[in-house]
């Protein structure tokens, strides 16, 4: 039953954060783009209202994947989120479309069934098991030097080259690290909770871990859809969050998942998964949410380099 309540919650996290995510590319879509690594980027979104109430529904977004982590392993909770794209085709069919919702056509339908189809024979052929709920710090500290390594080679690789389909696979790639690593911090720092209440949650290192690695993140992700187009940012986002938080969960948790032929199933739901994220990330509603209504590109920063919208 516990499984269960955790998948459930995980399902409610990944909504919200759907609908954050279309709400944010409304308000990002009028941001000009920059060839370079914005700094700026997250002040000029503060003043778009629809950037802030994007932003406020990460606050039940998080209570709900706290509670996820808290009833499940982080290998089975942390997948689900690849659910996120999907939803959030769904929620801006209506959203962007104005009076009339936005159609979705015959090759977003399908990416989203391959989605779904992939990640319920990953999970299914992994079977994830549950371990522990606290990581000790020896096993904490090769975990954020190998993040922060690749997080590091990720971003100097994209900021090497010029704002296109590089780049933003390069920012994705950061991005899904970042977002695996806030939610293995999250999974430590609500144990904290549960076994110490608030006193010892607000005097773990895992609790500022994570929000400081949640912001970097979202840093990350929103130069991402700035710097490219989105079919090459978020396949790459998509799998790589449910890839490295399934590494996370077996390194740092002892979670376990099945080997043997059991990983041709696995990598046939991966497959699946990269599959459908990229049809659904060609569609034109999934490339609104980074650019203007219709697709156009986004207006160009003065003085950037010339780039394309995410």
């Amino acid at each position: 039953m516990a499984i269960w309540t955790a998948v459930l919650f995980a399902v409610l996290a990944a909504a919200c954060n759907a609908l954050s995510t279309v709400l944010q590319r409304r308000a990002a879509r009028t941001v000009p783009v920059a060839g370079r690594l914005r700094l700026g980027l997250i002040a000029d979104l503060l003043h778009r209202a629809a950037w802030l109430a994007g932003m406020l529904m990460v606050l039940p977004a998080a209570c709900f994947q706290a509670l996820a982590l808290l009833f499940g392993p982080l290998s089975v909770v942390q997948p689900i989120f690849v659910l996120e794209l999907p939803l959030a085709l769904l929620i801006g069919r209506v959203l962007l479309g104005g009076p009339v919702p936005v159609r979705i056509s015959r090759r977003g339908w399908a990416g989203v069934g391959l989605l779904v189809v992939g990640l319920g024979t990953a999970l299914a052929a992994a079977a994830p098991t549950a371990g522990r709920d606290h990581a000790p710090l020896s096993r904490w500290v090769p975990a954020l030097i190998a993040c922060g390594s690749v997080i590091f080679v990720t971003v100097g690789a994209g900021l090497r080259r010029g704002a296109g389909s590089f780049r933003a696979a390069c920012f994705g790639a950061a991005t899904a690290v970042g977002y695996a690593l806030t939610a293995a911090l999250l999974k430590d720092a609500t144990h904290a909770w549960a076994s110490g209440g608030p006193a010892r949650f607000f005097t773990s290192w895992q609790s500022y871990g994570f929000a400081l690695t949640g912001v970097l993140a979202l840093f990350m992700m929103e130069n991402a859809m700035q710097s490219g187009p989105l079919t090459a940012s978020q396949p790459v986002l998509t799998v790589g969050d449910a890839l490295v938080s399934l590494s996370l969960g077996v390194t740092l948790f002892d979670e376990r998942v099945r080997a043997g032929w059991w990983l041709l199933p696995e990598a046939l739901g991966v497959g699946l998964v990269l599959w459908g994220a990229v049809l659904m990330s060609q569609v034109s509603l999934a490339r609104d949410l980074a650019t203007g209504q219709s697709g156009e590109p986004l207006p160009r920063a003065p003085r950037g380099r010339p780039g394309r919208g995410g």
